[in-house]
Parts: structure tokens; C-alpha cells; sequence
């Protein structure tokens, strides 16, 4: 029997308008389950129970007088600990920072609260999400529910890990790299990077363009949902698009017949190991069975890490020079690392990357003129063991040799989601990125729900 904790935010929604169990009941399940496991998997830096009930008591008044306030009224959600929340701290996983509660929430908070979600908790990211695992001297490792030895990845691995084990059907997240993707593929769940502008962002992001809230679930209909709600407009983000009132929910079973799809393993850059291979090239075969075509194409790029790597130093750089030098002997080893080489960077090399990005951009918009969209493998590894920022080959700098597909979608402002494909002959899951054109969120979501209903895996469970 399913229990309320397994349940997609769909299911709670549908349960709420049917009077089958109430959002009290739903928050309760959620918490009980962190209670249970989080001190197994450490997905959380803080957990607000008392102000979670009050509003799941709030919405369930509105829900037996049938008047919800939104379309998230009473489902219960996690922010990433990246993100501004009004009455509680943003640490960014970093011994420098303080408990001050918030005054006011990032744009894509703001839009939940105001669509009746209830924020129950915060997840835990690396310090000033720097790298592709969860870990941080002020939090500790958090764990991959799949498999505690191993990392749920980063920067998002409290939220994918918390999705996996059951605690809350929606994370609210971010992507800077990859930052959302890879902790979707590494913990089995479904993980949205929206187009660049298409969420509101505040404050501004260090790494320039890079950086947008990510979307986090159990399955497609789930993020679909979310970025409906999420990309409303806010005036503290001058640069986002325009508000086009989209519902990503209307044409989500529109499907891919007729589509052109490109199959890249690498984009060119990189390698990926052969079981991963396998299993994608099985997942992107199904595409062919829903009436698409696939075949294969590498966009006509450079590398784009060093690309990335520009933004990435100088970003770090940027965000230490902002802490008093007398806390930086608390920050992590890479972090000041990484800010010692941003910091003498000139800016005429700075200048130089945003150029080299924009270029790279437009040969991406150009690939998609022959291409609807771009399927990959979302990393060309399985989840590494936790205390490493990345596997043993990882000489190149972070990302750059087990996830080539990931933050080249970051640079060109593409938006690219991962969705569960199947899993190593170990039990580890693996991911397939979707992307596509710049601004087409929706087909990248309609191409993932098409999918997702061919594999079985929709709100697959871990099992700790």
C-alpha cells in the first residue's frame, strides 16, 4: 500500500480535492519520514515542523471550504539552501555565514508561498555550491539514499536526496553546472534546468548567467507543475523574460512524434563510461518507438570548460571577497583554492569568457535549427563514493571529464532536464539529459514526460 510520503505532489493534490487525506496528514507523513532517516542521510540543515503544521492546518481550512489559494496549495516543500527565505537563514553550506533569519525571499520562494506551498525545510549544499557532491565542514556529507556510501551529487544533493528517501515530493533547487541535473541522474528523480531569464532571480547570481533556480521532483508532471508556478515575473530581476503565462501542465502529453533528435555522448568533449553508454543508447532508442527520429550528431563546438572555468573562478573569487579575511581559514580547501585562482584573473580574460560564451551559444542555437532536441547521458558516471568532489579521474578540474553534457547547457542559457533511464549492474540509477532550444522549457518537458512513460521508473523509491 502506498503511504502518504511516496505520494507525488499530483497524488496529494488529488487527494486534498477528494477529502481522501488532508495536507496536515500529508506534512505529518513527510516529517515522520525525516524523523526516521535523515540522520542516516543528512539531507537537511533545518527543519521548521512547527511553522510546516501551521500551514498545512491553514490549507487544510481552505481545502474543506474548497477554496485553495493556488496550485501548490498544501503540498509540502524544500528549498536549497542557496536560496533566500523570508524567517529563516541562508548558510550556503559555509562556516562563515550566520543564523540570521531572512527578511525576504528569492523570486521562485516567493511564488510558492504565494501558490499555498508549504515550506517545511532547508536542504544542504556544499560550501556556496562549488562542486558536484554534498558535503561541507558546517554540515557534514549527505548521503545517496541509493546507497549511503555513495554521494547523492552537488550542489542539490540534499534536495535529490531527500526526494529519493521520501521526505517531500518537491525540492526547490538551483543550477549553476549541472547543480540540479547531477543530483537528479545520482539519486533517481527528476531534476529541471529552465532556460536562462525564465525564473526570476535575486539576488543576482556571481556566476553571471549561469545560475538559475532549478525544479526537483519525483516525476515530470511534478517539475511541469512547479515551473508553472516558479516563472511567474518579479521586478527584482530586470533581465528575466518577459511573463508569458505559460502552463507547462497544457501540453505536457503532446508527445515526440515527428521530432528531430540528436544523440551526443559527450558533445564532443570528454568521455563516458561504457555501462552508462549502453543504457542511454537503449533509453534514446524508445524515442524512435513514440515516433521521433534519432540519430547521431555532436554540436560543432569547442571545449567549453574553460569556458565555464572563467565564470566559475571569478564567481568564487568574487563571493569570497565579500567575507571578512578574517573568516576565510574557515572556508573549505577547493573554495579558497578556486578564489586565489579567480582572484588575479584580469578582466580583460572575463571579458573574454562572457564572449567566448556568447559564441558558444549561438552554435548551439544554430545545432537546434537542424535538431528539435539533444539527448545525452546527464553524467558519464554513476554516484562516486562520498568525500570526493568527483570520481578518481578528475584531473581536468571539476565537472569537466564526468559531466560534458551538463554545464555547456549553462553557458548557451539552454534548459535541459534529467530523467531516471535505469540503473548500473550495481543498483545505481542513471540519468538521460533532455534538451533543447533556448526558451523551449515546454518541449524539453513534453519530450521528458513522453519519455517517463515509457520506463516504469516514475517515482521509483530507494531502498534504505
Amino acid at each position: 500500500m502506498t503511504q502518504l510520503h511516496e505520494l507525488t505532489a499530483s497524488d496529494l493534490l488529488a487527494g486534498y480535492r477528494s477529502k481522501a487525506f488532508s495536507p496536515v496528514e500529508a506534512m505529518k507523513a513527510v516529517l515522520a519520514r525525516i524523523a526516521a532517516l535523515d540522520s542516516r542521510i543528512n539531507a537537511f540543515c533545518l527543519i521548521d515542523a512547527d511553522s510546516a503544521m501551521a500551514r498545512a492546518k491553514e490549507s487544510e481550512a481552505r481545502w474543506q471550504a474548497g477554496t485553495p489559494m493556488g496550485s501548490l496549495d498544501g503540498i509540502p516543500v524544500s528549498i536549497k539552501d542557496l536560496l533566500l527565505t523570508r524567517g529563516w537563514p541562508t548558510l550556503w553550506g559555509s562556516l562563515t555565514a550566520d543564523n540570521t533569519p531572512g527578511q525576504i525571499d528569492a523570486p521562485a520562494v516567493a511564488r510558492l508561498r504565494e501558490a499555498g506551498a508549504v515550506l517545511f525545510g532547508k536542504t544542504n549544499t556544499p560550501e556556496f555550491g562549488h562542486k558536484g557532491s554534498t558535503e561541507s565542514r558546517r554540515h557534514g556529507i549527505t548521503r545517496n539514499p541509493w546507497d549511503l556510501t555513495r554521494t547523492p551529487g552537488g550542489s542539490s544533493g540534499g534536495s535529490s536526496a531527500a526526494l529519493a528517501a521520501g521526505m517531500g515530493p518537491l525540492a526547490l533547487a538551483s543550477d549553476g553546472g549541472g547543480s540540479a541535473r547531477t543530483p537528479a541522474n545520482f539519486a533517481g528523480v527528476v531534476g529541471l534546468k529552465p532556460s536562462h531569464g525564465r525564473i526570476p532571480v535575486f539576488p543576482a547570481s556571481t556566476w553571471g548567467h549561469l545560475t538559475t533556480p532549478g525544479m526537483m521532483a519525483r516525476s515530470v508532471e511534478d517539475v511541469a507543475r512547479m515551473m508553472t508556478v516558479a516563472s511567474r515575473p518579479d521586478l527584482r530581476d530586470p533581465f528575466a523574460r518577459p511573463d508569458n503565462d505559460q502552463d507547462y501542465l497544457a501540453d505536457l502529453n503532446g508527445g515526440v512524434k515527428g521530432l528531430r533528435i540528436a544523440l551526443s555522448m559527450t558533445l564532443g568533449h570528454g568521455r563516458v563510461d561504457s555501462e552508462i553508454e549502453t543504457i542511454v543508447r537503449r533509453a534514446a532508442a524508445r524515442f524512435v518507438e513514440l515516433g521521433a527520429t534519432v540519430a547521431q550528431a555532436d554540436p560543432d563546438v569547442p571545449d567549453p570548460f574553460p569556458i565555464f572555468r572563467g565564470y566559475l573562478f571569478a564567481g568564487v573569487a568574487f563571493s569570497v571577497s565579500q567575507i571578512p579575511a578574517e573568516k576565510h581559514p574557515l572556508l573549505e580547501p577547493l573554495v579558497r583554492q578556486i578564489a586565489e585562482s579567480g582572484r588575479d584573473l584580469p578582466a580583460t580574460d572575463y571579458v573574454r569568457t562572457v564572449r567566448d560564451a556568447t559564441d558558444f551559444a549561438r552554435a548551439m542555437q544554430h545545432f537546434h535549427q537542424d535538431h528539435d532536441l539533444l539527448v545525452t547521458p546527464t553524467n558519464s558516471v554513476a554516484a562516486f563514493p562520498v568525500g570526493r568532489s568527483g570520481p578518481e579521474d578528475d584531473s581536468k578540474g571539476p565537472w569537466a571529464n564526468w559531466s560534458p553534457a551538463l554545464f555547456p547547457l549553462n553557458l548557451s542559457g539552454q534548459p535541459g532536464i534529467s530523467v531516471p533511464c535505469g540503473h548500473t549492474a550495481s543498483g545505481l540509477p542513471v540519468g538521460l539529459q533532455i534538451a533543447a532550444a533556448r526558451g523551449r522549457d515546454d518541449l524539453v518537458l513534453r519530450a521528458a514526460k513522453a519519455f517517463e512513460s515509457t520506463t516504469g521508473l516514475m517515482n521509483q523509491r530507494a531502498s534504505i
